[in-house]
């Protein structure tokens, strides 16, 4: 996949309408994570937690968990670290007039990297259980593994989208990075280090950043 100039420029009206979207989106997740923040503070239960666990109890099996348990190493600092170094590497290298690109995805994945250690900081909400094995150390809201799963792999989303590969092939790959956010995001749940909201707040935080970003990088590209 190659980027250059043209890429952006022929987005045109497209883009506006995308970012109008984005704008939306971005509304919707600081309100669903503002929202579950605000119980949180107030160390009130969630129901959802309870059902989702007893639900997720009744049909988990160890072969299962172990599955997630590999699924859930996709989100974790370190593979996130790594792939960004080489997506970053890619860009500069091989990738035509990418530098603004590559610059904007080690500015999402630093922010969001501060931004979900210091909500942890801030709300200091205890796991449902420590697991050292999956990453499950340290505070449990929201998610880390949920906030780096949609911020890396929704800007490879976002670079798909912009890239020259048919119209096809874009539905395939993103639709499976779609679904690989979710499988990492509810593999937290599954290997029983963070509650189902921990999780939901995570991706709607993630998301809003992500947003953030995309849409700076959107506008100054278009300038």
């Amino acid at each position: 996949m190659r980027f250059n100039t043209t890429d952006f420029q022929n987005l045109s009206e497209k883009s506006l309408g995308l970012m109008l979207t984005g704008f939306v989106a971005l509304f919707v997740s600081f309100y669903i994570f503002l929202s579950l923040a605000d119980d949180v503070w107030e160390d009130e239960t969630f129901k959802l937690d309870a059902m989702v666990k007893k639900f997720i109890a009744s049909f988990n099996t160890p072969w299962l968990t172990d599955m997630m348990g590999y699924i859930t190493e996709t989100g974790s600092v370190l593979w996130l670290t790594v792939a960004t170094i080489l997506v970053v590497v890619y860009l500069v290298l091989l990738s035509d007039k990418s530098y603004w690109v590559a610059t904007f995805l080690v500015i999402n994945m630093l922010g969001i990297s501060g931004l979900t250690k210091g909500l942890k900081l801030l709300f200091e909400r205890q796991r449902p259980e420590t697991l050292e094995q999956f990453d499950g150390t340290g505070f449990s809201f929201p998610s880390g593994h949920s906030t780096g799963a949609i911020t890396f792999y929704g800007f490879m989303i976002y670079l798909v989208v912009i890239c020259k590969l048919s119209k096809g092939w874009k539905w395939v790959i993103n639709g499976f990075l779609t679904i690989w956010i979710l499988l990492i995001a509810l593999s937290r749940v599954f290997v029983g280090v963070h509650y189902i909201t921990d999780i939901i707040a995570g991706l709607a935080i993630g998301l809003a950043w992500l947003l953030v970003c995309i849409v700076a990088l959107a506008l100054l590209r278009r300038r």
